[in-house]
């Protein structure tokens, strides 16, 4: 039924309670005469369960609250439904929020989510997942295995482990890079597939990267210091670009010398030593604000 609204919570994302979350957004939709339908993701079966959910209400709105993995998970189990999803940022991470210019406040991205302003994102598939915002190998990637296993959460818990990392990080990867039918070698500390711009924090790691283009963009970055990792952690500024080399396509493929600690939108996946990367067919229909920051900065 086209009245149903589905709400996906994840729980225990951004160590956040979301009680009260839960309680404003039944109230936004009563008011505005929805069916109310609330799943909480449980770390198994999410996308078989989410899929059947959606079968049964057929909604005409997917609400989520948490951060990029948890909009990931969803994409993933709904990416062959004609759905509009409404974000509502809950996450350690909430980089395709920040992108999307979305407001911190749940009532403002609620008016948001229920509006017609609707932005189709692409999707990127790595080793055959898929990707929403920012994937990493490297540096980056081991300081989110590190911050998983740790018992501080939130931006502390991700500037502790950040010091951590550093202290103990592994030496450089040299890569082969394939793409647009050009080979390159490089030796690098992380390298990003970024499908939008900026990090959680607010960091411009892609300028010119666009959610709506076909195209993702690799950025090798060879000197990720103390420096340039406190910039990532702190946001609001953009990586000098000596630092960067910034490769756009549409397809590529990555062999490290060494299997490398790699993340996909804020989620450690293990290490990797070849990354197949691709435009996906497949969109998500999100509803942003309509000055959303989607043009290159």
């Amino acid at each position: 039924m086209k009245n149903n609204v589905i709400l996906i919570v994840n729980p225990i994302s951004g160590d956040i309670d979301k009680t009260d979350m839960v309680k404003t957004v039944s109230h936004f939709t009563t008011r505005k005469d929805k069916n109310f339908v609330l799943y909480e993701t449980q770390g198994t079966n999410d996308i078989f369960n989410i899929k059947e959910l959606f079968l049964k209400h057929t909604p005409e709105r997917v609400l989520i609250a948490g951060g990029d993995g948890t909009i990931k998970l969803v994409a993933e189990a709904l990416e062959q439904e004609d759905v509009i999803f409404g974000i509502l940022p809950a996450g350690s991470a909430n980089g395709l929020a920040t992108d999307l210019g979305l407001p911190e406040t749940v009532l403002e991205c609620l008016e948001i989510a229920f509006k017609d302003n609707v932005l189709d994102i692409d999707m990127v598939l790595i080793n055959g997942k898929n990707s929403l915002h920012l994937s990493d190998i490297g540096l980056n990637a081991e300081l989110i295995k590190n911050y998983e296993k740790s018992t501080v959460r939130g931006k502390l818990g991700y500037a502790i482990q950040a010091v951590n990392t550093l202290i103990e990080r592994e030496d450089p990867f040299s890569a082969i890079i394939d793409a647009n039918g050009k080979t390159i070698e490089c030796e690098a500390r992380m390298i990003v597939i970024a499908n939008s711009q900026k990090y959680g924090t607010g960091i411009v790691i892609n300028p010119n990267g666009l959610m709506t283009d076909g195209k993702f963009e690799l950025i090798i970055l060879k000197n990720l210091d103390l420096i340039v990792i406190g910039q990532i952690i702190a946001g609001n500024t953009a990586i000098e670009t000596q630092n960067l080399e910034i490769i756009s396509t549409d397809c590529a493929r990555i062999i490290t010398n060494r299997p490398v600690n790699f993340q996909i939108d804020g989620e450690y996946c293990g290490t990797e030593s070849t990354l197949n990367v691709k435009m996906a067919t497949s969109k998500m229909k999100v509803a942003v604000p309509i000055k959303s920051i989607i043009a290159p900065l």
